[in-house]
């Protein structure tokens, strides 16, 4: 370790911009499909230790190393909208990257500006290296993460906490959200940068105590059964068509992706059949008269409730990407509206409809509806759908079952998430989507279903488990048996309030030491 404290030393602003740089991308290999979570803490520490071994660069010179790290580790994480750019949206690839490099800079931005705020309190406060490290640190970069899941619609991609999914880390999860595991992250890596940075016996002393505490804690929290088992298993049938996007909304193949859903809908039955988002690739009102009403028979005589994807059209030029949902008992139809829309896919920012118009991809401008929406009775479980790109957004799914618990029907038992993926191809966005759902079950303690069009289908257990999955790019259905789950983690309780008010706690600790110790000069 203090071999590495020289040699970071030594570095210079661009030689550190490119081990930042590097450290980056290394950290992708944190999340799916590469499990390599230890990593995290290591990239992250040796972040810290450059950003705090160097106190002579100026604010410009730590804006470019903190950003040259951040940059990284997005620009490779998010690589595959290449894809959707190129393969199907007909944009030149030199464009594509452009527009790439873009994004990942915005996202870059908020770990960017954590490290710059640190070290302005640090200056302002006087506050030493390890409550830098074990707590003003942590507290923004959880708070910046918050920010970056809601300034311009949010895209909280990558997300630290992610790939702490299967770490005992994972235990926080129910308690303190995707974001509050970002902060524990963030705190173990400042754990490891007190050896990098060769700090005293006793402050090293301290950090291993306190790393064996925090894992510890997470391994005591994941024995803590937060919700219990509610009603009778279900038999759930989810479908993965597999129809490649190239030739999905090409008008010679809508009735050979008709025929071939209702022939997966009707194979068999079960309590709950799903397929994918827009797996219908027409709007309602250009389907055939009788297509939708002969679901609803299949359903009604084989006492199966049937969810499927599809755009539907209200008229007046208003349209929705919507799952409907066919009761074995119920002649009305369950109707769920996509309510967190991504940009450039189901709606165009205000000023950029010049960069849509350079893409081709269909069903471009949908409505929301708004967050709060019911769930639907499948037997005597609650199922409460999301579609695709909403996965992300654990406060939202909190908030639904929040409201609904206040209600007669009372909260949902079972979480679904319709998508398709196939925008990406065969890419590492298919797996990382995978891990963001087995964060919104360990999360709510909920198991979650998952019917795609090209993977990942999957059933997840309350507890973020994997207990079944389809090969990726398959043609098939996935069978098994899920069972409902009742009761509110704290994070359905609370969301990301407390995460909100443990970061507030941590900055004021960290006040209130500065406040007890002389200024450093500026």
């Amino acid at each position: 370790m203090f071999a590495v404290n020289t040699w970071l030393q030594k570095l210079s602003v661009p030689r550190a911009s490119l081990v930042a740089l590097l450290l980056g991308g290394m950290n992708v290999l944190s999340f799916a499909p590469f499990f390599v979570w230890p990593l995290q803490f290591v990239t992250l520490a040796l972040l810290f230790s450059i950003v705090l071994l160097h106190h002579e660069w100026n604010k410009k010179q730590l804006f470019v190393v903190s950003f040259s790290y951040a940059f990284g580790m997005m620009f490779s994480g998010v690589s595959w909208l290449l894809i959707a750019m190129t393969r199907y949206g007909g944009m030149a690839w030199i464009l594509a990257i452009i527009a790439l490099a873009f994004l990942a800079s915005y996202m870059a931005l908020f770990p960017t500006l954590t490290l710059l705020f640190a070290r302005s309190l640090r200056r302002r406060w006087s506050i030493p290296n390890s409550v830098l490290l074990l707590l003003v640190i942590p507290a923004l970069w959880a708070l910046f993460e918050y920010l970056r899941g809601y300034l311009m619609t949010g895209f909280p991609w990558l997300s630290l906490g992610y790939a702490q999914v299967a770490s005992p880390l994972a235990g926080f999860a129910p308690v303190l959200g995707v974001y509050g595991l970002s902060g524990i992250v963030c705190l173990i890596a400042g754990c490891v940068s007190l050896f990098v940075l060769k700090a005293s016996r006793r402050k090293r002393t301290a950090g291993l105590a306190l790393l064996s505490v925090v894992f510890g804690l997470g391994f005591g929290l994941q024995n803590i059964a937060w919700t219990s088992p509610h009603g009778q298993p279900l038999s759930v049938r989810l479908a993965q068509g597999n129809i490649d996007q190239g030739v999905k909304f090409d008008a010679d193949f809508i009735d050979s992706t008709l025929s071939l859903y209702r022939s997966m809908i009707t194979e068999k039955p079960a309590d709950l059949i799903a397929v994918p988002e827009t797996a219908l690739p027409i709007l309602t009102s250009q389907l055939p008269p009788d297509y939708l009403p002969q679901l609803q028979t299949y359903a009604r005589e084989s006492g199966s409730n049937l969810f499927v994807g599809v755009a539907t059209d209200d008229g007046n030029n208003r349209y929705s990407n919507s799952v409907l949902g066919y009761s074995a008992h119920d002649t009305q139809v369950y109707r769920y509206d996509k309510h967190h829309l991504v940009p450039f896919g189901e709606f165009v920012p205000y000023g950029f409809r010049w960069f849509v118009n350079m893409m081709q991809i269909p069903l471009g401008e949908f409505a929301s509806p708004g967050v709060l929406q019911a769930n639907q009775r499948v037997k005597d479980q609650r199922v409460m759908p999301n579609i695709c790109y909403e996965d992300l957004f654990g406060d939202e799914i909190a908030l639904q079952l929040r409201a609904q618990a206040q209600t007669a029907q009372g909260a949902a038992s079972i979480l679904l998430n319709v998508s398709n993926l196939a925008w990406y191809g065969d890419s590492i966005a298919i797996p990382q989507h995978l891990q963001i759902s087995q964060m919104r079950s360990l999360e709510t303690g909920r198991p979650m279903l998952r019917s795609t069009n090209t993977g990942a289908t999957a059933i997840i257990n309350e507890r973020g488990e994997i207990i079944a999955q389809l090969p990726t790019l398959t043609l098939g259905s996935l069978a098994g048996q899920v069972q409902g789950m009742q009761g509110l983690t704290p994070y359905i309780r609370f969301g990301d309030a407390t995460m909100a008010l443990l970061a507030g706690l941590a900055l004021l600790a960290a006040y209130l030491i500065s406040a007890r110790r002389p200024r450093l000069q500026k």
